[in-house]
């Protein structure tokens, strides 16, 4: 079934705006949030592997998983 979609233009013939059903609309913003949650997630990852490198490069002691583990039940 093919999604009816309305414009809005302006006196010059511009788009200014869409119109979508309410259900397309939620799920644009369901799939826009869970893509948030997972740029989110990656971003973290990616800051902890270059956590890691910098301690490598550096000499630096990183804590252990046991101990995150062990603060975190606390």
């Amino acid at each position: 079934m093919p999604i009816t979609v309305k414009y809005l233009i302006d006196e010059k013939g511009t788009k200014t705006s869409v119109i979508v059903p309410l259900k397309v609309w939620e799920k644009i913003n369901e799939d826009y949030a869970r893509l948030q949650n997972k740029i989110g997630v990656l971003t973290g990852i990616k800051k902890g592997l270059k956590e890691v490198r910098d301690a490598k490069e550096n000499g630096k002691e990183l804590q252990t998983l046991n101990d995150l583990l062990r603060e975190s039940n606390h």
